[in-house]
């Protein structure tokens, strides 16, 4: 679906353009609204115009709605040019069809017919059958499926004939071990040997039905110019009362055992046979193509709203990839649906194609076809089977008006429940009536990697060959033909899905895409179908816990438990007298926790199935290195972050508990990213070692020593102390300041003389070192704001207006804390919250961008990934985090749209739709170049990460897609290591480094360290403070090498010579007029001039720019 909703979006950005050009837009890529002569804007509306609306309020619930499904049904729909192409290519079709020759009667086991140039499209194992076979041209040639009922949808448009093979080629028992499945598939050859010596047909290939190895389909495709216009799939089939029903019901069997396993003699003739329902059911499928047809056709007949609603489900279903391969949930399965829907009047054929795509998956919601199966046969034959037979046979249930097909036969129980819970979230998303509502649930594609927790990949395939002699599942393999992948598929995920229990909420196994091949090569072998995939959808609240608690070991269920788990379970006695069998994994830090589904797949596999761990390749923690500090392999800081917590929270009560402070203490807030669990790498305890600094014996201070490599980089972390009001406090601002100052004094010597805390104060705060951290606290006063925006007219009036010391004290001291609060409440409802915003940020920053985006707004855009999901899950996961993170900002319309981030619930609607209204109102003089930068970024490297992820040899190098493109910088500065105090933080960590005066062990310190010393962020400063109005500067703070330069447009432009304009600029003569044009050779080397000892080298790269 993906291709032809690309191409939708851009058709529609070109006719929106137009349009905005036309209404002389003033910024391209801004929205503006259309501009209406008054009488055009007030004139009265139309009879249609008015029916139009009737029609809307009562079959969509919103008129932007209605549009945007008009829209997207005339993107997927065929147009009527088109359709009389495929009309006249399938007309040729059946006429070279009626031409093959016929051929005589041999034995099906004698081929020396065959022609040389076609293979038999089937594995024909055993070889040995009864039976004889000849070619005759077929009885009937009908088309069936989507095409001719007005349902199939672009972007791939297949056509399905049917031909009905006829009667004197097939033989009374022919259903049994494989004969018409044989035949069907010799009747191919011959046809395929034919009409490939056609110029009619580009391309003449095999491929199976629906992914079953034992149907094979022959493919045709238009010569020329039309080659993808249509593929055309011919289906042989049995004349319709052909076989008998009652031999072909889901308890019978077809494939005999001795037969099958090559067998002389049928062997314990005690033994009954297996059943075989789903070879019966193939056989039954081909056999009801032209009734399922015409009961389609019946139902949805000129019904628009249905046929609309029937293309909306398929879209739903594919942007899902939900409806290919063996076992899907396929466009025709949808179809049958809404028939039995219609049929038992839960969806009227007057509704509109939203109210059908609302009904149907609100059935799906609600009911569970595993459990209780549906009919759409009303007989009251006795004959016929119950329902309950099929549940027997099958995990899914779903008969056909016969009565005796099941239509969801090879839909397993995990696709299904993956179906259902799919309906579940689009379900709330329309309840919650978003405004881009439609956007999520048809318009975004939803791949396994980006919607699944974890990852696993089985290969080679062919070791579910001996999982299939460990699970003993000889009838499901002479039941499925041979198909090992496909008998093993269900007995795995139950396995799977008991072991890893109240971890999991969802299991999901991929449906690899159906292979095609050319009629000269051999078919496909099972083990050659590629990658068995399965995605795990995690419950963050019992993923972490190493227990997995079993019956006390008195209970018969202590037996099952101890052979489920094999060596794994053990008994032990808890803390309650309890004596339990008990699986315990080994799991130290959180890192290590997230990943125990890992070592219970790996477990169980080979315990059970006989998969060993080198076949199974786990995607779920590739990413954590990104984020792991200097030594850490087996912890990603979340544990460091909890420790810089718990200390904090130490300081805070001993700030509440202070004695002789004149005012109390009345809030302790946070402000800083680590205490909401979002900075990258979060701080160590610092034990500085005094041979790399210089003591300031007045102050008890350090200085860095200048023959040394720069110190470790030590941040501050800043606490707001709120203090009571009270009448005392001044009401002119300075004063105010006076008297915090004297605040943080005093916070100062009662910390030192009541704690013994190391202390440092200066007019604005405090630095406080306890056990190795350095918090930094502000005093803060709840009425400084306030009197900061109180303006005196000359008359005496006083009136309130932000100023800029206003807005930024309030930003400091009331919405940063109140943020952190929030962020640090999200943290502990998801757990995965804080890996996922470290590693976006290390991503940002890495791209050269940390600079132009906050850590506050990256925070924010993080977790609208966690609040506003839709339409996935929560991430539980650091990994599908952070590429839903490269998602969003890659599509979100940053130019015309704000991200609205509701913590807490605490928007109102209407406070939202003031909050869009005074963006786009604002929205021209707001910045975008670093966001278009970033989006270019992001739309680039996720579909790198995915392709990474989901390769089953390995991801390779995970790394490639943080490492900055370079080549778009005008000029380079290279710095030294010696004095990038963070090099070791760098994406792509040095193998050694310079030691940066730090003692291995932790312990108490009597001297502050040297606090926020970092000299290529004061080098930046410095030369932003000097070239900013020239060029824009970009650094990767986490230990980057490089500073990229990029000169500003306007910064080229001859300026009018003026004194006052000199600096960077020389005078030249143009024109005969004296201007000022950029000294570029003085500002390269003034950029090595202020960086002396920093600064390697100056790559100027002159072919980007010209003066």
């Amino acid at each position: 679906m993906e291709p032809a909703l690309d191409s939708t979006g851009k058709e529609g950005k070109k006719k929106s353009s137009k349009k905005r050009t036309a209404a002389g837009s003033p910024v391209e890529g801004f929205l503006q609204p259309v501009k209406l002569s008054r009488a055009e804007l007030y004139k009265e509306p139309t009879n249609e115009e008015l029916n139009h609306l009737r029609e809307t309020e009562s079959l969509f619930h919103s008129s932007l709605l209605r549009l945007q499904v008009e829209e997207l049904l005339k993107e997927v729909r065929l147009s009527e040019k088109k359709k009389e192409r495929i009309d006249a290519f399938l007309w040729e079709v059946k006429q070279r069809i009626m031409q093959v020759p016929s051929t005589p009667e041999t034995e099906l086991t004698d081929q020396a017919w065959l022609p040389a140039g076609v293979r038999v499209p089937l594995h024909q194992v055993p070889y040995t059958v009864k039976g004889c076979f000849r070619f005759l041209p077929p009885a009937q040639v009908t088309v069936v499926g989507s095409y001719l009922l007005g349902t199939c949808i672009r972007p791939d448009i297949n056509v399905d004939v049917a031909l009905t093979m006829p009667r004197e080629i097939l033989q009374d028992k022919d259903g049994l071990n494989q004969r018409y499945f044989r035949k069907r598939a010799l009747y191919l050859v011959h046809l395929a040997h034919h009409l490939a010596q056609e110029s009619l047909f580009g391309s003449v290939q095999f491929s199976y039905t629906n992914g079953c190895h034992l149907k094979p389909s022959l493919l045709l495709r238009p010569h020329g110019k039309d080659e993808y216009l249509v593929t055309v799939r011919l289906h042989p089939c049995p004349p319709p009362d052909f076989f008998r029903p009652c031999r072909l019901l889901p308890s019978k069997n077809n494939v005999r055992s001795a037969w099958y396993r090559g067998q002389s003699s049928p062997g314990d003739g005690g033994s009954p046979e297996p059943p075989t329902p789903h070879y019966n059911t193939w056989i039954l499928q081909d056999v009801a193509l032209e009734s399922h047809v015409h009961l389609l056709s019946t139902t949805l007949g000129s019904a628009v709203g249905l046929k609309d609603g029937v293309a909306l489900l398929k879209v739903w279903l594919r942007q899902r990839e939900l409806d290919k391969g063996l076992g899907g949930f396929s466009g025709f399965l949808i179809s049958m649906l809404v028939a039995f829907l219609v049929s038992t009047r839960k969806i009227h054929t007057t509704m509109s194609g939203y109210q059908v795509l609302r009904s149907v998956l609100q059935f799906l919601a609600t009911t569970d076809l595993t459990v209780n199966g549906i009919s759409l046969c009303h007989s009251s034959d006795a004959s016929l089977p119950a329902v309950a037979d099929f549940h027997q046979a099958f995990p899914v249930v779903f008969l056909d008006s016969s009565g005796r097909l099941n239509l969801c036969a090879d839909v397993t129980a995990s696709t299904y429940h993956q179906v259902q819970h799919e309906a579940r979230l689009s379900m709330a998303l329309l309840e919650s009536k978003a405004d881009d509502g439609f956007q999520l649930l048809l318009m975004t594609p939803k791949p396994m990697i980006r919607t699944f927790d974890h990852i696993l990949h089985l290969r080679p395939l062919s070791r579910l060959q001996a999982a299939c002699h460990r699970l003993k599942l000889w009838p499901e393999l002479q039941d499925h033909g041979g198909d090992y992948v496909s008998a093993a598929l269900g007995p795995l995920t139950t396995l799977l899905e008991q072991g890893l229990g109240s971890r999991l909420h969802l299991l999901a196994h991929s449906r690899p895409p159906v292979s095609e091949w050319d009629i000269s090569q051999d078919p496909p072998k099972h083990r050659d179908a590629g990658t068995l995939t399965l995605g795990l959808l995690l419950r963050p609240e019992g993923l972490t816990s190493v227990l997995e608690l079993g019956p006390e070991a008195d209970q018969p269920e202590a037996a099952e438990f101890r052979q489920f788990w094999g060596s794994r379970s053990e008994l032990r006695r808890f803390q309650d007298g309890a004596i339990r069998e008990a699986v315990v994994w080994e799991a130290a830090s959180m890192a290590q926790k997230r990943l125990i589904p890992h070592q219970v797949v790996t477990h169980l596999l080979a315990l059970h199935a006989d998969i060993p761990d080198t076949c199974v390749h786990y995607v779920g923690g590739l990413l954590d290195s990104l984020i792991q500090g200097l030594k850490e392999t087996s912890s990603t800081g979340e544990e460091a972050l909890a420790a810089v917590v718990r200390c904090y929270d130490d300081l805070s009560r001993l700030l509440w508990g202070l004695e002789e402070l004149p005012l109390t203490v009345s809030a302790v807030q946070g402000a800083h990213p680590v205490l909401r669990y979002t900075e990258v790498f979060p701080p160590a305890p610092i034990r500085p070692a005094y041979s790399f600094y210089e003591r300031m014996q007045d102050r008890a201070s350090l200085l860095p020593r200048p023959d040394k490599p720069c110190p470790a980089y030590v941040e501050p972390m800043t606490v707001v102390c709120h203090l009571e009001g009270s009448g005392q406090w001044p009401q002119d601002a300075e004063a105010i300041r006076r008297v915090r100052a004297a605040f943080q004094l005093r916070l100062a010597e009662l910390l030192t003389q009541q704690h013994g805390l190391q202390c440092r104060a200066t007019a604005t705060h405090t630095d406080v070192l306890k056990d190795g951290f350095v918090f930094r606290i502000r005093v803060a006063y709840q009425r400084e704001p306030q009197i900061l925006k109180e303006m005196r007219s000359p008359e005496g009036m006083v009136s309130l207006r932000d100023t800029p010391a206003s807005l930024r004290l309030e930003r400091d001291t009331r919405h940063l804390p109140l943020l952190t609060s929030a962020l640090h409440g999200l943290q502990q409802q998801h757990p995965a919250f804080s890996g996922v915003a470290r590693l976006a940020k290390r991503w940002v920053r890495a791209q050269l961008l940390g600079e132009g985006l906050t850590d506050e707004s990256l925070d924010l855009v993080t977790a609208a990934l966690f609040l506003h999901p839709e339409p996935f899950t929560p991430p539980s996961s650091l990994q599908v985090g952070f590429l839903r993170f490269l998602f969003l900002v890659s599509t979100f319309d940053w130019k015309n749209t704000p991200l609205i981030v509701n913590l807490n619930n605490e928007l109102t609607v209407e406070e939202q739709v003031e909050m869009r209204s005074g963006f786009l109102a604002t929205r021209t003089q707001l910045p975008v170049m670093i966001l278009q930068q970033l989006m270019v970024l992001a739309a680039e490297a996720l579909p790198v990460l995915e392709k990474q992820l989901m390769d089953p040899r390995g991801p390779g190098d995970i790394r490639t897609v943080f490492r900055p493109p370079l080549d778009m910088y005008d000029v380079l500065i290279r710095l030294s290591p010696r004095h990038i105090p963070r090099h070791r933080q760098a994406v792509d960590s040095p193998a050694a480094s310079f030691c940066r005066g730090l003692l291995r062990e932790p312990g108490p310190s009597s001297l502050m360290p040297v606090l926020g010393f970092d000299p290529p962020q004061l080098y930046l400063a410095q030369l932003k403070e000097a070239f900013g109005d020239l060029a824009l500067f970009f650094y990767d703070q986490h230990g980057g090498e490089v500073i990229g330069v990029l000169w500003k447009p306007t910064s080229f432009q001859p300026q009018p010579f003026k004194a006052s304009n000199t600096k960077g600029r020389m005078v030249v003569s143009k024109g005969g007029e004296l201007v000022m044009v950029p000294n570029v050779e003085a500002i390269l080397e003034d950029f090595a001039i202020l960086g002396e000892g920093l600064v390697q080298a100056v790559e100027a790269r002159s072919e980007r720019w010209t003066v």
